[in-house]
């Protein structure tokens, strides 16, 4: 007879806990997870710095800097940045009675100063005449010897005395004698002459260079008025233009294309999400405005607002930028709304019953955002760009209405001499363009929703 046996299992618990390990992530909403990406992006966290930086410099910068960028310094014309600003005290001009200088061939009478250059010399051999010339620049092979400044016929006169808009520096003089029938003879000698800065007591204190109790005498010295990045070709302060012409340009720069993008934003999505017959009569709407010339509605637009020659334009400007530069951003939105349209989760929401604003506001424009931003940031510096061209060509920001664009253009004319005028506003306008490029390559990373789970 077999034997049968049954085994029993027990499953009951053996009271012994498990470890798991748990991966936790605190809840973030899409704009905190946002500004967390662009803290880790050290290029866009700079960017930004620099663009509250340069917002301050144009909003904060004119209560703390007070010069009017119109104010000229006549005393200090063309001057760059950490120039010597000390002035000799003088007595003040009187005529020169030339009588007998003493030394040989061509020579300064006395020390130069801004209040004159006086000169003598003896007549060259063979010279019928005399003829003075000055320049900037030492006189070369090619004899260029700059302005002339005096021209005598005969050898009675020996002595000229410059006072014609005389700076400190140094200047070359050249005397090159005259034959009978007036033209250059061969026969020249040249001078070099240090100008030194003087000023008198009265003018010293009309300034307000001292105050009017104080105690001055010929051979002290005083300090002019400090222009931190120097001046411009009238002696305007160029920190105080930087300023105003921050507020023109950027104006103009953020301004305009916030309202096209904007605009753009709006038509693009409203075409790319209706389809069908409306988007295309739309999107040839938008084929059309991008046909119209640029240039030739500024023209329309200046001549529509009444701004006659060497008046700023601004407006018309403005106008002109918002009705014809929107395309671009509603071709690229459109685009971007037929892709998203298809997408799962919008064919999700709208069996849930979601309405079509709670859409494109919630799910479609939110994923849109970095191509936004990247159009924003390449509109910004092609406005500000369109502002210096305007203003060069003479349709943009006129002066004394000071602009990044504007002042570029006058730099341009002295660069050789005072590059200090070109180099600080073309810089700002290199920082400021650099700045929101950097910035918006950093938001379309960080507002990018699809890249919240990828990290």
């Amino acid at each position: 007879m077999a034997t049968h046996s049954k085994a029993v299992l027990d499953f009951s618990p053996v009271g012994k806990e498990r470890d798991v390990q748990t991966l936790s992530r605190p809840s973030l909403s899409y704009w905190q997870d946002a500004w967390l990406r662009l803290k880790a992006n050290r290029r866009a966290l700079v960017s930004l710095f620099l663009v509250i930086g340069l917002l301050l410099f144009t909003l904060v910068g004119p209560w703390l800097w007070r010069v009017n960028p119109a104010a000229q310094d006549l005393d200090q014309v063309s001057q760059p940045p950490g120039v010597d600003r000390s002035a000799l005290i003088v007595a003040p001009y009187t005529p020169w009675l030339a009588g007998e200088v003493p030394g040989t061939g061509f020579r300064l009478a006395e020390p130069a100063t801004t209040q004159s250059v006086r000169l003598a010399w003896d007549a060259l051999p063979g010279a019928q005449g005399h003829r003075v010339y000055r320049n900037i620049f030492p006189v070369g092979a090619e004899r260029a010897y700059g302005i002339p400044r005096a021209e005598f016929f005969d050898n009675s006169t020996l002595t000229f005395e410059d006072r014609l808009d005389v700076k400190p520096g140094i200047y070359y003089y050249t005397l090159v004698g005259l034959n009978e029938d007036g033209s250059l003879s061969s026969e020249t000698s040249s001078l070099t002459v240090e100008v030194q800065r003087v000023t008198t007591v009265a003018e010293a204190r009309e300034r307000g260079l001292v105050a009017s109790d104080v105690a001055l005498a010929p051979g002290d010295s005083v300090e002019l008025a400090l222009h931190p990045l120097g001046t411009d070709y009238l002696g305007r302060d160029m920190l105080a233009r930087l300023m105003a012409g921050a507020r023109v340009s950027l104006f103009i720069g953020i301004g305009a294309p916030l309202c096209f993008v904007i605009f753009g934003v709006f038509f693009g999505s409203v075409a790319g999400f209706i389809g069908g017959k409306t988007d295309q009569v739309m999107m040839r709407f938008a084929d059309f405005v991008v046909a119209l010339p640029f240039l030739l509605f500024m023209i329309l637009f200046k001549i529509a607002f009444g701004i006659g020659p060497g008046e700023s334009g601004v407006m018309p400007m403005l106008v002109a930028l918002v009705l014809l530069m929107w395309p671009a951003t509603a071709r690229l939105v459109r685009g971007q709304i037929l892709q998203i349209r298809e997408q799962g989760y919008i064919s999700a929401s709208q069996l849930l019953g979601a309405k079509t604003h709670y859409l494109i506001l919630r799910h479609m424009l939110p994923n849109t955002l970095g191509v936004v931003l990247v159009t924003l940031t390449f509109a910004i510096p092609s406005a500000i760009f369109t502002e210096a061209f305007l203003s060069f060509i003479g349709m943009g920001v006129a002066p004394p209405t000071p602009s990044w664009g504007s002042m570029s253009n006058e730099g341009i004319k002295t660069m050789l001499t005072t590059p200090h005028e070109l180099i600080f506003p073309a810089m700002l306008i290199s920082i400021t363009v650099l700045a929101f490029n950097l910035l918006g390559d950093g938001l379309r990373d960080a507002l990018d929703a699809r890249m919240r789970n990828r990290e």
